[in-house]
């Protein structure tokens, strides 16, 4: 029996296994949440297949996301990064990676976690929503414009709503599987 997934899962492999095994399961690792930053970042513009593609270049060229790392990149990386064609090749796509690390840090070390930070926008708890098609769910929601405000306010860059609202359901902080998709209930609770 083929399991009934999301609409947008079954275009390629990649989709599949990204929607079958990541895509709405919470994450609560900071290193995985700081990969999800850049890699939407990244995506502004682009589609999301795009930058899936080019993950494992990202993982490679951003030192597996280590944001301590990122922080500390100068000129020379920047280069390096601009000339690399395995990964999106802007200049305010690669410093905003490098700004974004360092407010991530401080947010570090203000809550001890950005996890803690980030899950506090929904009380540590999952939305459930129960959409019943992919036309019903939205671009942004209340809550991710209000993520979005305050990642701004503390300098982040490349973090509209609609960037927030990818980052939210990408990292299970609302689970947007539609109904009948198998992950929704796997998912649920």
């Amino acid at each position: 029996m083929e399991l009934t997934r999301c609409a947008w899962a079954n275009s390629s492999p990649l989709y599949v296994q990204y929607h079958d095994t990541e895509w709405g399961a919470p994450v609560h690792d900071d290193q995985t949440l700081f990969e999800f930053l850049v890699l939407e970042g990244a995506q502004a513009g682009l589609s999301w297949s795009t930058i899936l593609n080019k993950r494992q270049n990202y993982r490679l060229a951003f030192d597996s996301f280590d944001p301590l790392k990122v922080a500390n990149y100068g000129e020379t990386k920047v280069a390096e990064l601009l000339a690399n064609p395995g990964i999106v090749r802007n200049r305010l796509k690669i410093l905003s990676a490098i700004g974004n690390a360092k407010a991530f840090l401080a947010i570090q070390d203000e809550f001890g976690s950005f996890d803690a930070y980030i899950w506090g926008f929904v009380n540590g708890q999952p939305i459930q929503n129960a959409w019943r098609s992919l036309s019903e769910i939205p671009p942004r929601t209340s809550e991710s414009d209000v993520v979005s405000k305050d990642l701004l306010r503390r300098g982040f860059k490349f973090v509209g709503s609609t960037i927030c609202y990818a980052h939210m359901q990408a990292t299970g902080m609302v689970n947007d599987h539609v109904v009948d998709c198998f992950r929704y209930q796997q998912l649920q609770g």
